[in-house]
């Protein structure tokens, strides 16, 4: 009796707290899904939940974004989980290293990667009442962690520009300009990343705030909430092929019975739903496959709106799609996932701790060699996933070499970086670390090929053995290095190499230090310094009231280390004197924006600029670009985009007049086809002869047969010309990561960068067309013309802000090349 009594109290106790509760549309005071949530009050929301229902609701700030508004996680329980939350995490983060007894769930729901695709914030707030209200049962034995909005930034600006340009009543008419987002779109966050292929590069200030708590939790199960075109229905899990390899049974049967769950609720509505086409599990930087290599079920949910669709649009077959049906949607599928794994929380535990256990991969160690700065680049990145690595002896090691693709042995030292599978984390080291991903399907919805050891420029090898390695752990960091600068020396020179040297250079040019860089190899003080290097003077500084202090604070801060030269005559090679020793100057760079640009590659040079390589940058907007004088600035930068109705015969008559009285014109990938024909620069694609027998396909195989001609990000092994200026600090080799079949004529003088005849990709997937196509073209190439210079990047060297190796490709191109 006093038992029914005490569970009497506990249910009314209950059923009076989730009374007390506003639901979104009372507190914000409107009905949900009749106006767009700002930012602000979606986490004025989360506030008042985690204050009035404290005891179930913990909120947590994890970090800002680059225009400071707030990232927040709530974690959603019953009281008696909540009060015992850290026991849980600790207990669940045990099952990696299979010593735990965890009985709870832990689900992550992510919102709103994608700022304009805005209806998931709404249905978050509806989903967090829902689970402390009428779905209060499914919290029981499971943790829920939601993230309302992963980037409020590009969410806020979709908002914004949607309030200002929606018709009073909304207009449902696609034409209504409400649904056609301008060039600037909020899909992006304020650098124009798409995040959702971050998660892995952690190049985004987002990423890198949110990976803290999500290597805390590790969750069970994580769904990463999207919109797509107006007109498709809505997609849920099972994903599509491929699916990586190292995806396991379970996390494939998985996904159906999560799919099977939500097909039971749509079909009782009468929605429309797809599975299993489109969204695959391979590339590894997406809101559900990074989840999935780290353990959990990762998933993507897809409703049909986007930016197209605002308060409600009409489709192509007449209906009328709003933003209250797109809540529904997403608030089933949300709350059948928490559904599903409440029920399944003992396997989901099970199988959690099975995947956690030691794996027999083939590879069963990665060794690298390269320069220091490379490889205190890559471990930064692998501390921020906890990955362990260590340090190799001297010796040697037998695998597949990186840069032949064929087997062979590895010199190995102390400073050879070495990672292994043999880790709580050795899934996700295979997967960023392994030479070439297994395809089961050539058709994919991203990029084949990632490999890390590519991407930094190291030479590297895949062991099956394990390599013996020291220290345990995540390595040691290398101390700061100091060099004592006085003004008794003639020079101090700086090797050339990497991204942390191009940083000293710019921090040099904004203290207003002149710097010279030589253009042949050259020894001086018995040490050798190849092209490239940076050389700094005492006489070219004399004025320089500060010289001394400014550059030992500014070696010091980008911890560079300086050979100090007590003479400008050098044992071999050319004296500091030389016109081989030229002056770089403090150069005033531009880049266009707006249309016809591509937003993203915009995005990756404004990002690289102001966040990696920390030098000022001019952007013009199109709109504006006819009122501006070019000729004020020394560089102006095209982005990928599509220019060919922009660059006019005026236009092009005044860009090549800049490039001829000395400006330099750096066109990456579509740009270059922008500024070519009659009227353009001398570059030219080159001509492929078609087969002239003509073959007739069936409908069913038409999809397949275009995949011949498509490079689906892949890596190419490419020569080097080393002795030209734009691939100073470079090697005889290169490799690219190609993104498309675009393809030109290598350059009668100024080759740089060229694919030979060969064009087998070394990782990842091309078409048969495609390689053909692409045989014997340029990668990276500079034009004379008259005092000026035009630098062609057929390939992007800044490819989402990862691709490490070739972002002093880009530098050369802005300070180097003369």
């Amino acid at each position: 009796m006093k038992k029914l009594l005490l569970t009497f109290i506990l249910f009314t106790t209950t059923l009076g707290i989730s009374q007390t509760l506003q639901s979104p549309s009372e507190f914000l005071g409107y009905e949900l899904g009749s106006e767009f949530t700002r930012h602000h009050q979606v986490v004025e929301y989360y506030k008042y939940l985690a204050h009035i229902a404290s005891d179930r609701v913990k909120l947590i700030e994890y970090g800002k974004t680059n225009e400071r508004r707030p990232l927040i996680v709530a974690f959603i329980s019953t009281a008696e989980n909540i009060g015992d939350l850290e026991s849980i995490r600790k207990e669940h983060i045990k099952n990696t290293i299979g010593e735990g007894s965890p009985t709870k769930a832990i689900v992550w729901l992510s919102y709103n990667v994608h700022g304009n695709e805005s209806v998931s914030t709404e249905a978050s707030m509806q989903t967090i009442y829902e689970l402390l209200t009428s779905k209060a049962s499914y919290l029981e034995n499971t943790v829920v962690i939601m993230d309302p909005c992963i980037n409020p930034d590009g969410r806020d600006r979709y908002v914004n520009w949607y309030n200002q340009f929606k018709n009073t009543p909304n207009n449902i008419d696609p034409n209504s300009k409400e649904h056609h987002e301008g060039w600037l779109n909020g899909r992006s966050n304020h650098y124009m990343f798409d995040l959702n292929r971050d998660w892995a590069w952690l190049t985004q200030i987002e990423s890198q705030q949110r990976i803290k708590v999500f290597n805390q939790w590790l969750p069970h199960v994580h769904v990463d909430f999207h919109e797509q075109g107006v007109n498709n229905p809505y997609y849920f899990a099972p994903a599509a092929e491929p699916f990586h390899e190292v995806v396991t049974d379970f996390q494939r049967d998985f996904q159906v019975t999560i799919g099977k769950n939500h097909a039971k609720y749509f079909d009782a509505n009468g929605w429309f739903y797809f599975t299993k086409e489109v969204f695959d599990l391979l590339y590894p930087s997406y809101g559900d496959t990074f989840p999935t290599y780290n353990g959990g079920i990762g998933m993507t949910y897809e409703q049909g709106g986007s930016g197209h669709a605002g308060l409600g649009v009409k489709t192509i077959i007449g209906d009328t799609l709003t933003l209250q049906d797109r809540i529904a949607h997403h608030l089933t599928t949300g709350l059948s996932t928490v559904e599903v794994a409440s029920k399944n929380s003992e396997r989901l535990n099970k199988e959690f701790k099975k995947f956690y256990r030691e794996k027999n991969f083939k590879y069963k160690s990665y060794v690298m060699n390269g320069d220091p700065d490379k490889i205190e680049a890559i471990t930064s990145l692998l501390k921020s996933h906890e990955i362990k690595y260590g340090f190799a002896q001297d010796g040697l090691v037998k695998g597949h070499l990186y840069n032949s693709g064929k087997l062979g042995t590895l010199k190995t030292t102390s400073t050879s970086l070495v990672v292994s599978t043999n880790q709580a984390k050795g899934t996700l080291a295979q997967v960023l670390m392994e030479p070439n991903t297994k395809l089961s399907d050539s058709l994919t919805y991203d990029i084949t090929a990632w490999s890390l050891p590519y991407a930094y420029g190291l030479e590297s090898i895949a062991s099956q053995t394990l390599v013996d390695s020291s220290p345990s752990g995540h390595g040691v960091s290398p101390p700061t290095p100091e060099t004592i600068i006085t003004e008794d020396n003639y020079a101090y020179v700086s090797d050339w190499t990497s991204m942390k040297d191009a940083r000293f250079l710019t921090a040099l040019i904004k203290e207003n230090i002149r710097v010279r860089f030589a253009k042949n190899p050259f020894r001086v003080e018995g040490k050798k310094f190849d092209r490239g290097s940076l050389i700094i003077t005492k006489g070219d500084n004399k004025n320089h009231k500060d010289f001394v202090e400014t550059l030992s604070r500014v070696a010091y801060n980008n911890k560079t280390l300086l050979t100090p030269a007590n003479t400008g005559f050098v044992e071999k090679g050319n004296d500091f004197g030389s016109s081989y020793v030229p002056m770089i100057t403090d150069t005033k760079i531009a880049m266009l924006s707006g249309e016809p640009t591509n937003t993203l590659e915009f995005g990756e040079i404004w990002h690289f600029f102001e966040q990696q390589l920390q030098y000022p940058l001019t952007i013009l907007d199109t709109e504006y670009y006819d009122e501006v004088d070019i000729n004020e600035y020394d560089v102006l930068i095209l982005p990928n985009g599509w220019y060919s109705k922009f660059f006019n015969e005026s236009r092009l008559e005044e860009l090549k007049k800049f490039v001829s009285n000395g400006g330099k014109l750096i066109a990456l990938e579509g740009a270059i086809k922008g500024i070519i024909g009659e009227h353009g620069f001398k570059i030219k694609e080159k001509e492929v002869k078609k087969d002239s027998t003509e073959t007739i396909l069936p409908y069913e195989e038409a999809e397949r047969e275009d995949i011949k001609n498509a490079i689906t990000g892949a890596i190419f092994k490419t020569k080097v010309d080393s002795t030209h200026p734009l691939a100073y600090g470079y090697g005889d080799e290169y490799f690219t990561i190609k993104l498309s079949d675009y393809a030109f004529e290598n350059l009668d003088t100024g080759t740089v960068v060229y694919l030979e005849k060969d064009t087998t990709p070394i990782s990842g997937f091309a078409g048969s067309e495609a390689k053909k196509k692409i045989a014997n073209t340029l990668i990276f190439g500079v034009e004379d013309l008259d005092k000026g210079q035009v630098i062609y990047m057929v390939d992007n060297p800044l490819f989402r802000g990862f691709w490490e190796n070739g972002k002093l490709f880009f530098v050369n191109a802005l300070f180097m090349v003369k």
